[in-house]
């Protein structure tokens, strides 16, 4: 397995990288055990947890546009440092709640600062990679989400084994807060002309990014109804802990992105993309089929294999067809369909899963995977290819 190459791996994008990892991991501690926190702790069905765990996204992506405009206008510092520190502070709502109305607010402003704190994280990235290795300076930052796919999940169930979701909470907090505390040594890079951007509701979303951003919002329906209800489905299914799957989930992720960015940096999105895609819809077809534990794990592997392909390829592919002054406004609107379409699983796979169950749930999924592979074939890649031929504005 490569090391990390060393031209990238230094000074400003180490602390950008160990920042993400820390609040990554926080997050990630919350992932499988808030739904059983929401049902066995407060007594919520399975329909309202699902409008728990969405409004989540959907206050990160009421918030992604605008955060995209401002950190092109002002630059990315003070929104990043903030966004940190309210993202760690918030955390100490969740053992205060005690009912429905007010885990929903504290969910609701969570998603906002998760918003703008990651919007400005990963243009952060962007802007201190240099543009001939930006496929893999994307495909190593994104590990930063990686390992934390592996040790949040099992971090946050071995926390809550005894039902003690209070400790689980503040350990979260305190991660998240260590973060924040590395964003104040970070030397910020002035973003080019940045002053010069006026507001409109145009300039909010980046209009060369929205085919690649429906792309991944088709993609990403499928996997917020894998992330979050896993844990349901395994204690449904009879297979137990979802702590091993987190983890051959985060593993195949971690090969991925350890080699996709050389890749996409001389070759293009082409055949990468492809590859993640057809990863995607057969690990979902398999999680539905096989109702075991090996199937579950092999299920795993698989789709981790896709997942850490196709962001990174698409992130890519954005930040390829804009100016630096606009890599704000691409991050974000990139990120917006990736929250859209995480909030919109959630609600879809909340939904079908009380109508049909989660496995047929996933049968569905891996066919609508199918259906970006085709979108992504004759309309992503073809607009991609057609921005690169005209040239970046």
């Amino acid at each position: 397995m490569p090391l990390p190459n060393n031209a990238i791996f230094k000074g400003n994008f180490v602390l950008v990288f160990l920042a993400s990892l820390l609040v990554f991991t926080a997050f990630y501690i919350m992932l499988p055990t808030l739904p059983v926190f929401l049902t066995r702790e407060l007594k919520i069905d399975e329909g309202q947890t699902g409008l728990i765990l969405s409004v989540y996204t959907l206050a990160a992506l009421l918030i992604r546009p605008f955060t995209g405009f401002m950190i092109d206008r002002f630059g990315r510092k003070w929104f990043y440092i903030v966004s940190l520190l309210l993202f760690a502070i918030i955390f100490l709502g969740y053992p205060l709640a005690g009912a429905f109305g007010f885990i929903l607010i504290v969910r609701f402003a969570h998603g906002l600062m998760w918003g703008v704190a990651t919007t400005t994280g990963s243009t952060l990235i962007v802007d201190i990679v240099p543009a001939e290795q930006r496929g893999e300076g994307i495909g190593l930052y994104g590990l930063a989400m990686t390992f934390p796919m592996a040790l949040g999940p099992f971090t946050g169930l071995q926390l809550t084994q005894n039902n003690n979701y209070s400790l689980m909470f503040l350990c979260a907090g305190f991660l998240a807060f260590a973060g924040f505390a590395l964003t104040l040594f970070i030397k910020y890079p002035a973003v080019p002309d940045a002053g010069i951007i006026k507001f409109s509701f145009r300039n909010l979303l980046e209009s060369t990014s929205l085919p690649v951003t429906f792309n991944l919002l088709l993609i990403n329906i499928t996997y917020g109804g894998l992330v979050s209800f896993v844990s349901l489905y395994a204690l449904k299914t009879g297979i137990g802990n979802t702590g091993i799957f987190f983890i051959v989930f985060a593993s195949g992720i971690a090969l991925a992105r350890i080699y996709m960015g050389k890749i996409f940096d001389r070759h293009g999105p082409k055949a990468l993309s492809v590859g993640g895609i057809l990863f995607l819809a057969i690990g979902h077809f398999i999680l539905g089929i096989c109702v075991k534990t090996t199937g579950f794990l092999i299920a795993g592997f698989i789709l981790g294999l896709g997942s850490g392909v196709v962001f990174p390829a698409f992130q890519a592919m954005v930040n390829n067809l804009v100016p630096p002054q606009r890599r704000g406004a691409a991050n974000s609107t990139l990120f917006s369909g990736l929250d859209l379409g995480i909030g919109l699983g959630m609600l879809i796979t909340g939904f079908l899963s009380h109508a049909i169950g989660l496995p047929h749930t996933y049968l569905i999924f891996g066919g609508l995977n199918l259906v970006a592979l085709v979108f992504f074939l004759f309309i992503s890649l073809t607009h991609y290819q057609k921005i690169l031929l005209r040239g970046v504005r």
